[in-house]
């Protein structure tokens, strides 16, 4: 899959098919005249690929945990300056995040 969206991020209208997960070793198949890209341009996607696995596996976790907190948004809750704090700090915490580090190091705010 990271051959897949590495090719993707280079060309997003690709028409391709990837057999096998060794950059070195698979088989890539273009399709409808789609322009074939090297081996060596795709891998050096691959860690853009990995920052946005890390970046959406971060704001899958930080996605549930507002939706846990939602109902005190809701029009008849008065929602406490805590729990305000609290879900501005996690829509605020994939910002400035640059690395797949960053992403893996994130320590979640602590629910009030």
């Amino acid at each position: 899959m990271k051959i897949f969206n590495a090719i993707k991020k280079i060309n997003p209208n690709a028409e391709v098919t990837v057999r096998g997960s060794d950059i070195n070793t698979c088989e890539i198949e273009w399709h409808n005249g789609t322009t074939p890209i090297s081996k060596s341009d795709i891998e050096a996607q691959f860690p853009a690929v990995e920052l946005d696995n890390a970046m959406a596996d971060l704001r899958t976790k930080r996605n549930r945990l507002l939706q846990d907190t939602d109902f005190h948004a809701l029009s008849d809750n008065t929602m406490s300056e805590d729990m305000t704090t609290y879900r501005q700090e996690l829509r605020d915490i994939t910002e400035g995040i640059t690395t797949v580090e960053q992403a893996n190091a994130v320590v979640f705010p602590t629910k009030p």
